[in-house]
């Protein structure tokens, strides 16, 4: 069996596949377009390509249901319905799964180690990025019984702007993170931190930036 690569191998993978992904759609579009203007799917696409060149690469599984993460995750696997009742959690799907890669018997015996949460176009205060990092954090907040293998899980996103703002990225991305602070403060077992580019500008074009918000038990 692998070892499941280092939490900062992945975060650095995940960086590597935004940028990427804003590359390449330049390029393809004869730099007319921001990334914000680009399919649904390009940034996960391109980040599950870089985790996969990771060394000792995880399993990587794009749209997996709440549901088949914690049957692959709690140590009960038919107790997620349960566990799903007791948080509130509702069936839907997280952009990548990370699966510690081994040499599968069945096909009920996965083991799911992160959750990764992909947003195309993040400038501002949304009640949708704060019920996102509400349900990771619902996935993590696991009790010793249920002794979870999830270790973590990360909203990634891509914000671009136009020089003609008038309120710049940078304001405006503290007060989404400083959103997202306030949910995980609701979770006495979890702890996050914040990564990301900084605010790159784009002279007469505009601004953009690739950030990260990594949430774990403290």
């Amino acid at each position: 069996m692998n070892r499941f690569p280092s939490q900062e191998s992945i975060v650095n993978a995940v960086f590597k596949g935004i940028e990427e992904a804003r590359k390449n759609f330049l390029f393809w579009t004869n730099d007319r377009l921001y990334l914000s203007h680009g399919p649904e799917k390009i940034i996960t696409i391109h980040v599950a390509q870089a985790i996969a060149k990771i060394k000792s690469s995880p399993e990587i599984y794009i749209d997996a249901t709440v549901s088949d993460i914690l049957r692959c995750s709690l140590s009960d696997r038919n107790g997620f319905a349960k566990y799903m009742k007791r948080k509130g959690l509702h069936e839907g799907s997280f952009s990548i799964t990370l699966d510690k890669r081994q040499k599968h018997k069945n096909d009920n015996d996965s083991i799911s180690k992160a959750i990764i949460s992909i947003k195309k176009v993040v400038r501002n205060v949304k009640n949708e990025y704060s019920f996102e990092i509400e349900r990771i954090c619902k996935m993590l907040d696991t009790s010793a019984e249920d002794n979870s293998t999830l270790d973590y899980g990360i909203f990634a996103f891509y914000s671009d702007l136009s020089a003609t703002a008038r309120k710049k990225l940078d304001e405006r991305i503290t007060l989404v993170i400083q959103s997202f602070d306030e949910i995980v403060k609701k979770f006495p077992n979890l702890k996050s931190n914040y990564k990301s580019t900084g605010v790159v500008t784009e002279e007469n074009i505009g601004e953009w930036l690739i950030g990260m918000y990594i949430i774990e038990r403290a």
